[in-house]
């Protein structure tokens, strides 16, 4: 549950890594998840999100209220 963005909802892939050889093991495409803290002005208070690097800039561009209110809206508690 880790590698999960709270946003956007961006979660791991799976595929195969291949050698040389061309023999096939499994691997997992993380998402970059990073956590950060943003003021939430109408509550007064600070939130700490883990968000994807895309869901970062996705924030900058919509604004904070916004983006918990699209994050509240998935079900997800903030």
């Amino acid at each position: 549950m880790s590698a999960h963005c709270m946003l956007t909802g961006a979660q791991p892939g799976f595929g195969n890594r291949i050698s040389h050889s061309h023999r096939r093991t499994s691997r997992r495409f993380d998402p970059n998840i990073q956590t950060k803290r943003y003021w939430l002005p109408g509550e007064g208070r600070y939130v700490r999100l883990r968000l994807s690097a895309k869901a970062i800039k996705t924030v900058d561009a919509i604004g904070v209220e916004a983006a918990v209110a699209r994050i509240r809206a998935r079900g997800v508690k903030v």
